[in-house]
């Protein structure tokens, strides 16, 4: 189907589409979405539900950064990581609900669970602060996730290791410009080696959480740390940048967010997410 103009798509006339989920067909459709013989779906539902809302809480962050970058091309490469995040977020947890056997839908995941229900690490919901801060942010996410994706490309279920598989190619590239960005600003004037210093040792009290271990993880989490060590340590080495000496932000009670205890900025955040969906529940247009 064509129309003459981009508004004649949302007109009463055409297919409505749900207000909320950008109308896409399931992004699992066609896909088998049976799980192998001796995987507990719960299990395999609960770490999708961690990685989607890692991706998920991430590409928001990411995307109130539009219009605030420093130049026009930064303004679209940080836009295409969030929507690359997104796009992982959504496989996730489409993932989610078909592995637990809820069928719930990636919109029902994304906009009608409360704070306590989201799993994702405290560092993917940090907000604000100047772009250095962002490039730490983006730097230590992205070497993490990428060595979790790649472990994750052979995982038992054929269904997870596709959905890595892709993500390898996306992440490696956020990888490589949150790297390139923080040599240019370690290595770059002493206002921007400040600034740069300054977002990696903000960022540094969450980055313990990444590597702690959880119950319902396919890849253990604390052997991800060497490679994280040696990728991050060879991009602060040409950047002149000093790995920071902070020590790791409790969790509550031993809980943090994988257990679904997050830091204050989460509530705002969800608010912003998720206010429209609430209001108007099964909206269309």
């Amino acid at each position: 189907m064509s129309f003459d103009n981009a508004y004649e798509a949302i007109t009463e006339e055409n297919d409505s589409r749900w207000a909320f989920g950008t109308g896409f067909e399931d992004p699992l459709s066609g896909v088998d979405t049976t799980v192998p013989s001796g995987v507990d779906g719960a299990r395999l539902a609960a770490y999708c539900l961690m990685l989607g809302d890692d991706a998920l809480i991430f590409s928001h962050r990411l995307q109130e950064w539009c219009t605030n970058a420093p130049e026009l091309e930064d303004e679209v490469a940080i836009a295409n990581i969030a929507l690359d995040l997104l796009g992982q977020a959504r496989l996730l947890l489409a993932r989610a609900g078909k592995a637990d056997g809820s069928d719930r839908t990636e919109d029902s995941y994304a906009f009608f669970r409360s704070e306590q229900e989201y799993r994702n690490v405290r560092l993917a919901e940090l907000e604000g602060g100047h772009f250095g801060h962002l490039i730490a942010r983006l730097l230590v996410f992205s070497i993490w996730r990428l060595a979790l994706l790649q472990q994750l490309q052979s995982s038992v279920d054929p269904v997870l290791a596709a959905i890595a598989d892709k993500g390898v190619k996306e992440v490696a590239y956020h990888r490589d410009y949150a790297a390139q960005w923080a040599v240019r600003l370690g290595d770059g004037t002493e206002l921007s080696h400040e600034r740069m210093q300054e977002g990696l040792d903000a960022v540094w009290p969450y980055v313990g959480e990444l590597f702690t271990a959880h119950e319902a993880e396919f890849v253990e989490s604390p052997s991800l740390r060497p490679e994280f060590d040696a990728i991050l340590d060879q991009v602060l080495a040409v950047a002149h940048l000093t790995r920071p000496e902070v020590g790791a932000l409790a969790g509550v009670s031993g809980r943090m967010g994988r257990d679904g205890v997050h830091t204050e900025r989460m509530g705002y955040l969800l608010a912003t997410l998720q206010s429209v969906a609430r209001e108007h529940p099964d909206a269309t247009w």
